[in-house]
């Protein structure tokens, strides 16, 4: 699990490796992470939108861009958190994500950036 704290949000990521989803012959690995948002100020944000970057050790570093996290742009109150899985699907099996989100303060329109703290995706095996 890694954490991380950008003016006043929370961002804490778990990862998981898929074994029932992957196929290494094939060199495909899933891996699902569990995100949890938590709002620490004291301003009402929304997320916009979400901006990764993947690394797969053996390929060409993947971006992927879009609006809100899984079809969702939730807004926080202060002391709540939004909590969603996503997964990644790697070829080599070693890989890592990081990345940020847009943040908007509803009282004044103003958007920030919130870091994702970078998080490895490893397959279990491999590390023996």
């Amino acid at each position: 699990m890694t954490t991380t704290i950008t003016k006043g949000i929370k961002v804490t990521v778990q990862t998981e490796y898929q074994q029932e989803y992957s196929n290494p012959v094939q060199k495909h690995y899933v891996f699902t992470y569990q995100i949890t948002i938590e709002n620490l100020s004291d301003k009402t944000i929304q997320l916009i939108s979400r901006h990764w970057d993947i690394i797969d050790v053996t390929n060409p570093k993947r971006i992927v861009e879009g609006e809100g996290v899984v079809g969702k742009q939730p807004i926080l109150e202060p002391g709540q958190m939004h909590q969603y899985v996503s997964g990644c699907n790697l070829k080599s099996g070693f890989g890592k994500m990081f990345g940020f989100y847009v943040m908007e303060r509803l009282v004044d329109g103003r958007k920030f950036s919130v870091a994702i703290p970078e998080f490895d995706m490893i397959v279990p095996f491999k590390l023996n």
